[in-house]
C-alpha cells in the first residue's frame, strides 16, 4: 500500500512539472506565432517591435498594413513620387518618426498625414516637391523637425515650403532647408514659427538676409548660413540678430566683398560675439584683401570700390548718348534731303510773302515822307 500511495505521488508531481514547462512554452508559441498575425510585416520591408524598414525597394507607394503601435517608418530610397491622401488608411497613434528621404517625390495631397497625430520627425529630403498641399497636416501637428534638404524642384518653389510653414506648427523647433539652391527668403516664411530654434540653410545661393526675416524668431539659436552669395548683411539684418537672446550665427564660406559699404558689419563683427565662426570669414574682394579675416580689417582699409566703375558706367552712358544724339542728326539731314523740293519751294514761298509784305511798308513810307501827298491822302479821306 505504501509503494502504491508513493507511486501516486510521484505521478501528481509529474503531472506538475509538466504542466511548468507547458506553460512557458504556449506563450512562447503565442508570441512567436499568435502576435504575428496581428503585426504582419508588409512585403519587402524587414520589422521589429516598432520598427518598420522597407529601404530602397523600388516601392511606388507606402507599403501596406502598418501594425498600430509603430513608432518609426523608414521609406528612403524608393520611388514613391506622390503621397495621396489615403497613403496612411489606418491611424498611427505612435508614428512619431517617418523617414521619406531619396524617393521621387513630387506631390503631396492635402490630408495625407491626418492619421499620424503623434509624427515629430519628417524628413523629405533629396525630393523633386512641385506641389506640397497647405493643409497636408492635421490642424494641430505635433511636428518638431521638418527636413526640406534638397527637396525642391528648384529654387523658385520656395513660395510652396513658406506656405506649408505658415500653417499650425506650434511645436516646430528645427527646420532644415539646406541644398535648394535658394536665392531669397520670402518676407513671412518665418513669421509663425514661434518655437524654431534651429534653421539650416547652407549651401543655397542666398543673396540677401532682408530685415524682419527672423524678427520674430525670438527662440532662435542656431542660424546657419553658409556656403551661399552672401556680399554684406545690412544694418537692419543685424539689428534683429542683436534682438535674438543666445543666438549662435555661422556665416562661413560666402564671398564678402570689403569695400566701404561693409564697414558696418566689420565694426558689429568686431563688437558682437553672436558669429560663431567669425575667425573664418574672409573677403573676397578686391583683390588686394582677398582671403583677409573681416574682422581684422580697418577702416582706412575699406575703400568704395566701385567709384572707378561709376565712372566707366558714366563715360558708358555720355557715348551712348552721343552715339543717339549724332543718329538723330543723320536721320534729320537725311529728311531734309528727302524733301529738298517741297523746301525749296516753300521758302520761295515764304521769301515771296516777305517781299510782298516788304513793298506794302515801302508804298506806306513814301507816301508819308511827301507831305504834299499826305495832304493829298487826308483830304481823298474826307
Amino acid at each position: 500500500m505504501r509503494e502504491v500511495g508513493s507511486l501516486r505521488v510521484l505521478v501528481i508531481k509529474k503531472r506538475k512539472a509538466s504542466r511548468h514547462i507547458l506553460t512557458p512554452c504556449v506563450v512562447l508559441f503565442l508570441t512567436c506565432f499568435g502576435t504575428t498575425s496581428s503585426r504582419e510585416c508588409p512585403d519587402k520591408c524587414g520589422c521589429t517591435t516598432t520598427t518598420v524598414e522597407c529601404v530602397s525597394q523600388n516601392l511606388t507607394s507606402v507599403p501596406q498594413p502598418l501594425y498600430v503601435n509603430i513608432t518609426t517608418l523608414l521609406l528612403n530610397g524608393n520611388k514613391i513620387a506622390r503621397l495621396p491622401n489615403g497613403s496612411f488608411p489606418v491611424r498611427l497613434e505612435q508614428l512619431t518618426n517617418l523617414y521619406l528621404s531619396g524617393n521621387r517625390i513630387e506631390e503631396v495631397d492635402p490630408g495625407v498625414f491626418n492619421n499620424l497625430p503623434s509624427l515629430h520627425l519628417l524628413d523629405l529630403s533629396n525630393n523633386k516637391i512641385l506641389n506640397f498641399a497647405p493643409d497636408a497636416f492635421p490642424g494641430y501637428s505635433k511636428l518638431q523637425v521638418l527636413n526640406f534638404s534638397g527637396s525642391l524642384y528648384n529654387a523658385s518653389y520656395v513660395g510652396v515650403v513658406s506656405e506649408v510653414l505658415n500653417q499650425s506648427f506650434p511645436e516646430l523647433s528645427h527646420l532644415i532647408l539646406s541644398n535648394n539652391g535658394l536665392l531669397v527668403l520670402p518676407d513671412s516664411m518665418f513669421n509663425s514659427l514661434l518655437n524654431l530654434t534651429t534653421v539650416d540653410l547652407r549651401n543655397n545661393s542666398l543673396v540677401q538676409i532682408k530685415r524682419g526675416t527672423f524678427r520674430r524668431s525670438q527662440a532662435l539659436s542656431r542660424l546657419d548660413l553658409r556656403d551661399n552669395a552672401l556680399k554684406r548683411l545690412i544694418n537692419g539684418t543685424l539689428a534683429d540678430f542683436d534682438q535674438i537672446p543666445g543666438l549662435q550665427l555661422y556665416l562661413a564660406g560666402n564671398p564678402w566683398h570689403c569695400d566701404c559699404i561693409i564697414e558696418d558689419m566689420v565694426t558689429w563683427l568686431q563688437r558682437s560675439d553672436l558669429v560663431v565662426d567669425k575667425m573664418n570669414l574672409t573677403c573676397a574682394e578686391p583683390a588686394e584683401l582677398r582671403n583677409t579675416q573681416l574682422f581684422k580689417l580697418k577702416g582706412v582699409e575699406l575703400k568704395c570700390i566701385y567709384s572707378n566703375d561709376m565712372k566707366s558706367v558714366l563715360e558708358t552712358s555720355y557715348v551712348f548718348l552721343g552715339m543717339v544724339l549724332a543718329l538723330i542728326g543723320v536721320i534729320f539731314l537725311l529728311v531734309l534731303y528727302l524733301n529738298r523740293k517741297g523746301i525749296k519751294r516753300w521758302m520761295y514761298n515764304i521769301r515771296d510773302a516777305c517781299r510782298d509784305h516788304m513793298e506794302g511798308y515801302h508804298y506806306r513810307y513814301e507816301i508819308n515822307s511827301d507831305p504834299r501827298l499826305a495832304n493829298l491822302s487826308l483830304n481823298s479821306d474826307v
